[in-house]
């Protein structure tokens, strides 16, 4: 049987240094691609532990300390937090990759043999992975920005009606949205028709310009709102929305001065 180490080593290079460069965009800490092939260059030192006899406990340690190496010799030491920070994300994006990387085997695969390269050829799941792990990891960096853009945005709100009854829904804080009515300058939030129960027979007409048209919203008062995380606001008016909102899991749209009073 042979072993082709050197390629075994060029391979966990890669992937070692590609996950650094991953850890780094996600946690911004501005490295010189130096320090991160140094990083590659000591998580590639577990291919020689093929050659130990070790117990899966001690090869689990020694990993652990690599990993450690590698996060140090990349990033540096600062304080705790920041390292430790490292290593967690470091863990993130390799389960990500191994998941991905199981998905190949199951899927691609003509036949499995663990992870040793043998003289009939590499199999076709590591060329694959190798080639698009940067597409994949460049995915996963820009909807984890999306996802932390857009979901800080999300709010639990509980809107109490004058009858009493309490709507729980998601609300979307759309801080370029400052709709008042013009009357009593009273902040609206909107939400979507569906979740009004009760038939609306005393509504107030507030006037709402769009980018597309001009036309009149619907708005009844409401006893208050509680907001997770902001607190809980009266003197409110709830627009009904004439058509869906179009936004995912989301409601209810508040508006920015609701913040400001």
């Amino acid at each position: 049987m042979k072993i082709y180490l050197d390629l075994i080593f060029l391979i966990n290079f890669s992937f070692d240094t590609i996950l650094l460069f991953t850890v780094s965009i996600l946690l911004k800490r501005n490295i010189k691609m130096k320090k991160i092939f140094l990083g590659g260059l000591i998580g590639s030192i577990s291919t020689f532990l093929l050659f130990l006899k070790i117990t899966s406990f001690e090869l689990f340690i020694i990993k652990i300390i690599i990993s450690i190496l590698m996060v140090l010799g990349t990033f540096s030491y600062k304080n705790i937090k920041y390292t430790i920070n490292n290593i967690l994300f470091l863990y993130f994006t390799s389960i990500l990759l191994g998941g991905f990387l199981y998905f190949i085997n199951i899927e691609y695969s003509y036949r499995q043999e663990g992870l040793i390269f043998f003289h009939t050829g590499i199999s076709p799941n590591i060329i694959i992975l190798v080639l698009i792990s940067p597409i994949i990891l460049y995915i996963y960096i820009r909807q984890a920005r999306i996802m932390k853009t857009n979901y800080s945005y999300y709010y639990e709100v509980d809107i109490f009606l004058k009858n009493k009854e309490v709507i729980k829904i998601t609300g979307f804080l759309d801080t370029g949205n400052r709709l008042k009515d013009p009357y009593l300058n009273r902040p609206i939030i909107i939400i979507n028709k569906n979740k009004i129960k009760q038939e609306i027979t005393d509504y107030i007409l507030v006037p709402m310009n769009t980018i597309s048209n001009n036309s009149l919203l619907k708005c009844i008062t409401i006893d208050k709102i509680e907001i997770k995380g902001i607190g809980t606001k009266t003197n409110i008016l709830l627009g009904i929305s004439p058509k869906k909102i179009n936004m995912e899991g989301i409601d209810c749209i508040l508006c920015q001065s609701i913040l400001e009073g």
